[in-house]
C-alpha cells in the first residue's frame, strides 16, 4: 500500500470516527434552549426565503496553541457547499452562524479551543479577515473537516434547521479557524472563491 493510500485510509478513518462519535454522543448532550420565533413582520418578503436563524452544529474543539508559533496573517475560512444551491442570503446566514460559533469556541476560557493569542492576532493583525470558498459536496467538506482537525485547526460545521430552502440537518458551511493563513492553505488551497 502506497503512502498516498495510507494517508487516504487514515483520513477516512478519522472522519468516520468523528462522525460516529458525534451521533453516538448526540443523545447525551444537554438540550438546546428553544429560540424565540420571529414575527412575520420582522422579515421582508425578499429575504424570507434566504433567512434561517437556527442551526444545528458539528464542532470539534482542538487545542490550537501550537499554531501560535506559525508566523503570518491569521484568518477564518468559511467553506460553502455548492450542491445545495443555497441563495445568497441563505449562504450568508449560514456563514454568520459558523463565524460566531468559531469565535465563541476560541474565546471561551472553559473550552479546549481557547486561544487568546490567536484571537488577538486575528482581531488586531488584519481586521478579522475571513475568506469564503466553495466545496462541491458534503463528502469533500467532511474530508476538509478531518484534515483541519488533524492540523489542530478549530472547525465547525453548520447544519441547517430546514425551515426554508434545504432539508433539515443538511451540512451547509464548514468554518475553520481563526488560524494562520499558511495552515489554512494546506487544507483549502485547491478550492475556488465563493
Amino acid at each position: 500500500m502506497g503512502l498516498h493510500n495510507c494517508y487516504s485510509v487514515g483520513l477516512v478513518s478519522l472522519v468516520s470516527g468523528i462522525l460516529i462519535g458525534k451521533y453516538l454522543f448526540a443523545s447525551i448532550s444537554p438540550p438546546r434552549p428553544k429560540k424565540s420565533k420571529r414575527n412575520a413582520s420582522d422579515i421582508s418578503e425578499t429575504d424570507d426565503e434566504d433567512y434561517s436563524d437556527d442551526s444545528i452544529a458539528s464542532e470539534y474543539e482542538v487545542n490550537s496553541t501550537s499554531l501560535n508559533e506559525v508566523p503570518g496573517e491569521v484568518r477564518m475560512t468559511l467553506v460553502v457547499r455548492q450542491d445545495l444551491k443555497m441563495g445568497k442570503g441563505k449562504a450568508a446566514a449560514q456563514c454568520s452562524h459558523a463565524t460566531l460559533a468559531l469565535y465563541k469556541m476560541i474565546t471561551n476560557p472553559e473550552s479546549e479551543a481557547y486561544n487568546e493569542q490567536m484571537v488577538k492576532r486575528w482581531e488586531y493583525g488584519n481586521g478579522q479577515a475571513k475568506i469564503t470558498l466553495q466545496v462541491p459536496n458534503q463528502e469533500e467538506m467532511d474530508m476538509l473537516y478531518a484534515q483541519a482537525i488533524s492540523l489542530g485547526v478549530n472547525s465547525y460545521i453548520v447544519h441547517d434547521a430546514g425551515r426554508t430552502q434545504i432539508a433539515a440537518g443538511s451540512a451547509t458551511v464548514l468554518g475553520l479557524g481563526p488560524a494562520p493563513k499558511a495552515v489554512l492553505d494546506q487544507i483549502t488551497s485547491d478550492l475556488k472563491l465563493y
